[in-house]
């Protein structure tokens, strides 16, 4: 596996790219996408750029790689941004030339089915940005939420090392984006309990893979961008879940199916998102959610159990699906203290 490298930062006052690899959602829901353009100028001083299929919703593959081709061949784009995520950006990837993005490496900044370049990107050597889309988190209703905001800026600007820490609040519950009101205010955050230690008797250091666990199972099955087990030895594995919230039995399986592949035993260590426990198609309360979440806990506990019983593991670390948001590095490094209880990745 090629080395991997951070690219080039952008500073305030630079031009980026601002994509949609899969869904266009942008055209139809514009209020979100319309405030997280405008926060990207006012609040970090950057310079949004779109492209035709930014807007476009059911765009083809090749019109999504011609404008990801464009964005990084562009010396004036410092950096990439996704729109949002959706469900066929593996139809993206055989139309993407390689050594033209291999030759022009810039920061990207996506996650769920973003995971799909972004999991390119790092068979490239490139280091990406999992988090950060513009109509979730720089769109986020009311405000960004502080943790999101301190961990963007970070990724974005710096190249020095952010330490993680629990978030104190924690929100799944969406509101309409069709609705004006929506953005009046902020969506109800509850209170969060902390990161849950599994094996913390060590400490890991290694290169972050992973990603939404539903996108990483497509992959899997069409056998696209994923190398032989050993390639990923000794690297930080993260996994998080999406709004479409799997059950534990299918996040057990699919956790199982990796096993049997022989590749969770390579990764020393895990973080796993907390998980969103709410969405339009199931409303869970509260207490419900909790309870979700804890199975999805019980079910990642039963895998690593039989395949990987001494892999470290963290628990509900605020990374992908989750409101606040952080920023992981993905092929950048990412430290695991299990005695000091502490999480440190690099941007």
């Amino acid at each position: 596996m090629t080395p991997s490298h951070y690219p080039p930062k952008p500073r305030p006052g630079d031009r980026v790219a601002v994509l949609s690899p899969s869904s266009g959602l942008p055209g139809i829901l514009p209020l979100p996408y319309e405030l997280g353009l405008r926060r990207l100028g006012e609040d970090f001083g950057l310079e949004p750029v779109e492209y035709p299929s930014t807007r476009k919703m059911g765009s083809t593959p090749q019109e999504r790689a011609a404008d990801l081709h464009a964005a990084f061949a562009d010396p004036d784009i410092k950096a990439v941004i996704s729109s949002i995520g959706g469900d066929d950006q593996i139809t993206v990837l055989p139309h993407l030339d390689r050594e033209l993005l291999r030759a022009h490496p810039k920061p990207f900044f996506g996650y769920s089915d973003c995971v799909n370049l972004l999991v390119l990107l790092d068979n490239l050597g490139i280091v990406g940005y999992h988090g950060g889309s513009v109509m979730v988190e720089f769109g986020r209703p009311g405000a960004l939420h502080p943790m999101t905001a301190e961990s963007l800026r970070a990724a974005l600007f710096t190249h020095g090392d952010h330490e993680l820490t629990p978030a104190k609040e924690t929100g799944s519950f969406d509101r309409p984006w069709e609705d004006p009101r929506t953005f009046d205010s902020e969506a109800t955050l509850l209170p969060a309990g902390g990161w849950t230690w599994h094996n913390p008797g060590r400490v890991v250091q290694g290169a972050g893979w992973g990603g939404n666990l539903e996108i990483l199972s497509w992959l899997l099955m069409a056998d696209r961008e994923i190398l032989p087990p050993d390639a990923y030895e000794g690297r930080v594995l993260f996994l998080e879940t999406s709004e479409e919230l799997p059950s534990a039995d299918e996040v057990f399986r699919i956790l199982r199916n990796m096993g049997e592949r022989g590749l969770l035993r390579r990764f020393p260590a895990l973080l796993m998102g907390r998980a969103k426990n709410w969405s339009f198609d199931r409303p869970l309360d509260a207490a419900a959610g909790e309870r979700y979440r804890e199975q999805q806990r019980q079910a990642v506990l039963r895998v690593l159990e039989e395949y990987a019983p001494e892999t470290m593991a963290v628990f509900d670390v605020d990374f992908g699906h989750t409101d606040p948001q952080v920023i992981i590095p993905y092929g950048g490094r990412i430290r695991v203290d299990g005695r000091a209880r502490r999480i440190v990745v690099t941007y």
